[in-house]
């Protein structure tokens, strides 16, 4: 029996359409890119967009599907795994999604609109610990994240990581997991620094 993907919120705010194509393939760096099953890193993955990029790519090519809240792109990031596009209306406000979904699980896009409205609809603004390190692996640029390589050990290779500060010893690669909160909120932009922490569902 396969699990139903995790769904996970992977950005804070509105992507902009320069971060909206780098968040397209956020993964593009790791190890064995092209020898890998990728559908795990993809699939599940969702942040919100602007109305203008959600009209922008609903242009480019005939949608795979369309519905009245959402539509499919025709074109697979990998395996069954593509990009929906949701517009969905939230606590009297209209507002744009994107996710990706594995096409070949029943029900995933009606699955992913359903966990994007109740994470949208909390009364109070809080982040979980994984999505505050989502957030900062998709906010950070390339140049400054990585994947643990040979000087790891080996259960860890291929883990990723990112630039922190390390003192007297200078910057320093560390796994992504591994990030204190002191860390983490050093990582955040100031908006986000201290929101609640939010129970993951």
């Amino acid at each position: 029996m396969t699990l139903p993907t995790t769904i996970r919120k992977i950005y804070q705010g509105v992507a902009d359409r320069r971060q909206l194509f780098r968040m397209f393939d956020r993964h593009a760096q790791r190890p064995n890119r092209w020898q890998d099953d990728a559908g795990p890193l993809y699939a599940g993955e969702w942040f919100e967009i602007a109305q203008r990029e959600n009209d922008y790519m609903l242009d480019i090519l005939p949608p795979l599907w369309m519905r009245s809240d959402m539509f499919a792109m025709r074109e697979f990031m990998v395996g069954s795994i593509t990009s929906i596009f949701f517009t969905l209306l939230i606590d009297g406000r209209i507002r744009h999604f994107h996710g990706y979904c594995d096409l070949s699980e029943k029900g995933s896009p009606e699955r992913m609109r359903d966990a994007i409205v109740e994470r949208e609809s909390r009364p109070v603004r809080a982040m979980t610990r994984e999505e505050r390190l989502e957030h900062i692996w998709s906010a950070t640029h390339d140049d400054y994240r990585g994947y643990a390589e040979n000087r790891w050990a080996e259960d860890l290779r291929g883990e990723r990581a990112v630039l922190v500060y390390g003192g007297r010893n200078g910057p320093t690669l560390k796994l992504l997991e591994h990030l204190t909160d002191a860390e983490i909120s050093a990582k955040l932009p100031v908006h986000l620094r201290y929101l609640a922490d939010a129970i993951a569902a």
